[in-house]
């Protein structure tokens, strides 16, 4: 009998180095490519999404609405990227178009060019506003926010752009035979949320009407009001959406409306996951156009 048989294999820790290193190669290149992609890849990879919204009589025609959020126009979003978005949603022949605050980050300065970007959409359909946290007031002029005392700047841009701006106003509509009203609301973090003030010329109950706010959490100030819509922004759908971690980077505190369609009590609200972002950034959490139809 031959004792080598018996005798185990040396080891050869040459091996396991060499797949640990291969191992911590892989991991670097794959953390490289993730990082490029979530940088210079999904924050400019538009998507145009579409839903419909059953509201108000069934007789009535379908009337189509672009909404558009958290442009953000800054040194990480140009305006050249917003005037992408704003043809891909006119592309889709809208016949009203909603707003829902963050136009800008921090001090943005080019006002002008940004107006000439938005005419576009006043030429094509009645266009209405809200206003968000970054677009000036006591929120944004935190000196860690860096951004403008109050809205002036943003309000003006958007009056050149032929662009109505509801702060805690209600405007009625008629659009296609269909009575609408619209109901912008202050935002929830500049401390501007005035629910009663924007709700004072509603006189009576009415089965179209839409809110402009900018922060889904607002929705629990206006519980008492009369509204079956509310159109959202505010969050970027997370902005970066994690496997098995969900979107725990959304700056609210109901993540139940984080982002897309969902029932609210008797009522709806939509969050679209914006156009722009903050920091340059988006993971598994694409740029947004959206359309919906009130069917």
């Amino acid at each position: 009998m031959n004792p080598a048989a018996n005798t185990p294999p040396a080891k050869r820790p040459w091996l396991s180095r060499r797949r640990l290193l291969l191992g911590a190669g892989f991991l670097g290149v794959a953390g490289a490519v993730g990082a490029a992609y979530t940088r210079y890849f999904e924050p400019g990879w538009l998507e145009v999404s579409h839903r419909s919204v059953p509201l108000g009589p069934t007789d009535t025609a379908p009337i189509r609405i672009l909404h558009l959020s958290d442009l953000h126009a800054s040194s990480y979003v140009p305006l050249k990227f917003i005037a992408q978005a704003v043809q891909l949603g006119l592309a889709e022949k809208p016949d009203l178009i909603c707003l829902t605050g963050d136009f800008i980050t921090k001090h943005f300065a080019r006002f002008a060019d940004y107006a000439e970007v938005l005419k576009p959409l006043a030429a094509a359909a009645p266009v209405f506003a809200s206003l968000g946290n970054h677009d000036g007031g006591k929120w944004a002029a935190q000196p860690r926010h860096g951004g403008y005392a109050d809205h002036s700047e943003v309000r003006r841009c958007l009056a050149a752009a032929g662009v109505k701006v509801l702060v805690n106003q209600a405007h009625g509509i008629t659009m296609r035979g269909r009575k609408l009203r619209l109901v912008g609301l202050g935002d929830l973090w500049a401390g501007e949320l005035d629910a009663r003030e924007a709700f004072r010329a509603v006189a009576e109950p009415d089965s179209s009407t839409l809110l402009l706010m900018h922060n889904p959490d607002g929705k629990d100030a206006v519980t008492d009001f009369s509204w079956q819509l509310a159109l959202c922004g505010h969050t970027h759908g997370g902005q970066c959406k994690l496997p098995f971690f969900g979107t725990p980077f959304a700056p609210v505190r109901d993540h139940r409306y984080v982002a897309g369609l969902n029932r609210w009590r008797d009522r709806w609200i939509f969050t679209t996951r914006g156009v722009g972002n903050l920091h340059g950034v988006r993971f598994n959490c694409r740029p947004e156009v959206s359309l919906l139809t009130l069917t």
